[in-house]
C-alpha cells in the first residue's frame, strides 16, 4: 500500500514536470582563474635575451641616427645595419669621427652615402686617420673626391697602406707628370698604387720608345689615364705589331699614337674589324671622301668609337657594327650628336634602343630638322585621338619630308607650325626649278622684210 502510494505521487510529480514549461536553470559559475606557476629557471631564460635585445635596438638607433644626420637614406638604415653587423662594434661617438674625417676630405654628400654602402669598411676610424695623414703629407689633401673615393675603397678591400700610394706619386711626379694628372690617373685607374716601381717605370719608357717625348707623357696620361693598365708584352707591343701587319708605317703609327693616346686602348683585333667594315661600305661617293679624308688609320679608329658609343647605350657590338654599314655617316658625325638622338630615342619616344638595328636611319637624320618636328606632330595627334593607330620608329623616320606632311600635317592645320616645312604661305617647290621649261623652248625672233620676200619666193616656186 506504501509502495503504490509512492509510485503514484513519483507518476503526478512526473506528469507535473513533463507538462508544466521548465525554468531557465542559473549559468553554471565561471571557473577560477589559472595562473601558469613560474620557475626561476624559465624566467631568467626568457628576460635575458630581451634585455640583450633592447641593447642591440638601443644600439642600431643610435648608428642610424648618426648616419642620417650625414645624408643617408632613411629608408635603407634598417637593411644596411643588418647586412653589416660589425658596425655594431663601433660606437656612434666613434662613427661620427669617422664620417667627420671623410667630409674634411671634401667627398660631397651624395657621393659620401654611395662610398658607405659600397664599401662600409672605409667607416674604420683608425683606417681613415691614417690614410688622411698619407694624403695630406704628399698635397694629395686638395685632391678629386673621386680619386678619394677611389683609393679609399681599393686600400680597404686589399688592406693597404699608403707606401704603395706614395711610391707610385714619385714615380710619376719623377716623370714630369703634375699633380693634377697624377689624380686623373688614380681616378681612372687605382690599382696603380698596387703595382711595383719595375712595372711602372717599363710602362712609362714603353712609351717613350715609340715617340711620345717625355714633356708630352703629362698630356698623354691626362688623356688616357688608363694607359697604365695595359702590360708592355702582352698588349702594347701585340699591338704595335697589329697595326705594322696592316700595313701602316712607324711614323704613322706614332704620329696617331701621339695626337691620340686612346689608340692604345684597343684590343687586338679590333682596328681589323674596324677596317674590314670600311672596305664594304656601299654608300655614296662624296660620304666616303669625308670618311677616308684623313686617312684610313683614323677612319678605322673613328669607326671604333662609334661603335663603343652605341654599345655604351645597350646594342652588342655585333649590331654596332650592323648600324654603321647600314647608316656610314654616322662615321662622320659627332658622337655627342649621336648621343644626343639615342637619348631622345629612349627617355623621350620611349623606343628600345634595339630599334636602331632596324631603323638606323634615324641617327642619320637631322634632329632639329627632322626628328624633333615629327616627333611633336605625332604626339599632338596621339593626344588628340587623330591616329588610329600606333605609329613605330619606321612610320616617323622612313617617309619623305613631302610624303610625311602628306599624310599627318596637311589634313590637321594646327600641325602645320609645329612642323615648320610646307607651312602657312610658304610654297611647295617641285623638283624642277619654275621656269626651266622655257630654256627648251626655240627662241622667238621678228622677221623681217627680206625674209618676207624669199618666204613669198619660195612658196611661189612651189606653185
Amino acid at each position: 500500500m506504501a509502495l503504490r502510494g509512492r509510485v503514484r505521487v513519483l507518476t503526478r510529480a512526473t506528469l507535473h514536470h513533463l507538462t508544466s514549461t521548465p525554468k531557465p536553470s542559473p549559468p553554471p559559475p565561471p571557473p577560477p582563474p589559472t595562473f601558469p606557476t613560474l620557475k626561476s629557471h624559465s624566467f631568467s631564460s626568457t628576460t635575458a635575451p630581451t634585455a640583450s635585445h633592447q641593447s642591440h635596438y638601443r644600439k642600431q638607433i643610435s648608428l642610424a641616427n648618426v648616419l642620417q644626420r650625414y645624408g643617408f637614406p632613411t629608408s635603407q638604415l634598417h637593411s644596411f645595419l643588418t647586412r653589416h653587423s660589425f658596425l655594431l662594434n663601433i660606437t656612434s661617438h666613434e662613427l661620427e669621427n669617422s664620417l667627420g674625417v671623410l667630409l674634411k676630405l671634401k667627398i660631397p654628400q651624395k657621393s659620401l652615402v654611395s662610398l658607405i654602402s659600397d664599401c662600409p669598411g672605409v667607416l674604420e676610424f683608425e683606417f681613415l686617420r691614417k690614410w688622411e695623414m698619407g694624403l695630406s703629407e704628399f698635397g694629395f689633401s686638395s685632391a678629386s673626391p673621386m680619386m678619394i673615393m677611389n683609393v679609399l675603397e681599393l686600400a680597404r678591400r686589399f688592406q693597404l697602406d699608403p707606401d704603395g700610394f706614395s711610391r707610385s706619386v714619385k714615380v710619376l711626379r719623377g716623370f714630369g707628370v703634375t699633380d693634377g694628372t697624377v689624380s686623373r690617373v688614380l681616378e681612372g685607374f687605382p690599382r696603380v698604387i698596387m703595382m711595383n716601381e719595375k712595372e711602372m717605370h717599363r710602362r712609362i719608357e714603353f712609351l717613350m720608345v715609340i715617340g711620345i717625348p717625355r714633356n708630352e707623357l703629362d698630356r698623354v696620361f691626362r688623356s688616357f689615364p688608363s694607359i697604365l693598365r695595359f702590360g708592355v708584352e702582352d698588349r702594347l707591343k701585340p699591338l704595335l705589331s697589329e697595326f705594322l701587319g696592316l700595313g701602316f708605317s712607324e711614323d704613322l703609327i706614332r704620329k696617331e699614337i701621339v695626337r691620340e693616346p686612346r689608340i692604345l686602348g684597343m684590343e687586338l683585333g679590333e682596328l681589323s674589324r674596324c677596317l674590314e667594315l670600311l672596305r664594304t661600305l656601299k654608300c655614296r661617293e662624296p660620304i666616303k671622301e669625308k670618311i677616308f679624308i684623313k686617312g684610313a688609320f683614323r677612319a678605322g679608329f673613328e669607326v671604333k668609337l662609334r661603335v663603343d658609343c652605341l654599345c655604351k647605350h645597350g646594342l652588342i657590338r655585333r649590331e654596332s657594327f650592323k648600324v654603321l654599314w647600314k647608316e656610314p655617316r654616322l662615321i662622320i658625325y659627332e658622337i655627342e650628336d649621336i648621343e644626343k638622338k639615342i637619348e631622345f630615342l629612349v627617355h623621350r619616344m620611349k623606343f628600345n634602343v634595339g630599334c636602331l638595328v632596324d631603323v638606323p636611319e634615324y641617327l642619320g637624320v637631322n634632329f632639329e630638322k627632322q626628328i624633333v618636328p615629327r616627333y611633336n606632330v605625332i604626339e599632338y595627334l596621339r593626344e588628340k585621338g587623330g591616329l588610329g593607330f600606333e605609329l613605330g620608329l619606321k612610320d616617323l623616320i622612313k617617309p619623305s619630308r613631302l610624303r610625311f606632311y602628306n599624310l599627318y600635317v596637311k589634313p590637321y592645320p594646327e600641325c602645320e607650325k609645329m612642323f615648320g616645312r610646307f607651312s602657312g604661305s610658304v610654297e611647295v617647290k617641285s623638283q624642277h626649278p619654275v621656269g626651266l621649261w622655257k630654256l627648251f623652248k626655240a627662241q622667238q625672233h621678228s622677221d623681217s622684210k627680206e625674209d618676207v620676200i624669199n618666204m613669198k619666193c619660195f612658196m611661189e616656186s612651189l606653185g
